[in-house]
């Protein structure tokens, strides 16, 4: 049964959502992170079998179902998960087709870079992936932020987390200073597609996904069980909607160094 998400909101500097380009030329080539993943990291896997300039390129489902990961310039360790098809953003229907790729579940997998940089391995309720909506975004295509979460969001998720359960409902407390809607999702890894949760869960949302914003974060009960929260906001006259307000470019919790047996 679908809810309805009544009201939402988003970052001050949505505009600036998209740190591969720098504030003053945010606006400059919305198609940037399309040229770089189709015009070079693809054609250099296929011919050399090096993803440069991305750091990885995953072709096991052939272009229209792949994916790239690319260090963003702002941040130590913030990456980019991007389609290798064209698709503009989350308000693509392709994204809701019974074979359409688990994005998200690739970004999750796809953390390990933002620990390589972090030298160890980030705490599971620390990291975060995030979509901003088609109104916050600066690029048209499609890019999933992975990187660690604000602190001030971590702790505020923690304090809620008795109150986020298998159904769509909104946050008790307020995320970034405005309103979330939050749902628990059970597991290690991240099975379930959030474009789908969010349009079958909340009530119009499937019409209407260029105006949502997408967030997951790992967490692990008391029991000590890993899982997700999956959040999620509406633009509206309050804001734009840009989920990637909830996380942290510039610093990380302290990581736990990696062992000689799983040291690269």
């Amino acid at each position: 049964m679908a809810v309805r998400l009544i009201r939402g909101s988003a970052p001050l500097a949505a505009v600036l959502a998209l740190g591969l380009l720098a504030p003053q030329t945010a606006n400059a080539d919305p198609d940037a992170l399309w040229r770089i993943v189709h015009d070079q990291c693809v054609v250099d896997v296929q011919q050399h079998h090096d993803p440069a300039p991305c750091s990885r390129v995953d072709l096991g489902r052939g272009e229209s179902g792949g994916y790239a990961v690319l260090k963003d310039i702002v941040g130590d360790r913030q990456y980019l998960l991007i389609p290798t098809a064209r698709i503009p953003g989350i308000e693509s229907p392709e994204l809701l087709a019974p074979s359409a790729t688990n994005y998200f579940g690739a970004a999750w997998q796809s953390r390990s870079f933002v620990e390589q940089q972090a030298g160890g391995t980030i705490p599971r309720d620390w990291m975060s992936l995030a979509i901003n909506s088609a109104i916050a975004r600066t690029q048209n295509q499609l890019h999933i932020h992975i990187d660690c979460l604000r602190a001030d969001v971590h702790d505020a998720l923690r304090a809620a987390a008795g109150a986020i359960g298998a159904t769509w409902a909104p946050v008790p407390v307020p995320l970034s200073g405005h309103t979330y809607w939050a749902k628990a999702v059970a597991g290690t890894d991240l099975d379930a597609n959030p474009f789908t949760l969010l349009a079958d869960g909340i009530d119009g949302a499937r019409d209407d996904m260029g105006e949502y914003t997408l967030v997951v974060v790992g967490t692990t009960d008391h029991a000590g069980r890993p899982g997700f929260v999956v959040l999620a906001d509406r633009a509206d006259d309050t804001g734009n909607a840009g989920g990637e307000e909830l996380q942290d470019h510039d610093s990380c919790p302290p990581t736990v160094p990696p062992t000689p047996s799983t040291a690269k």
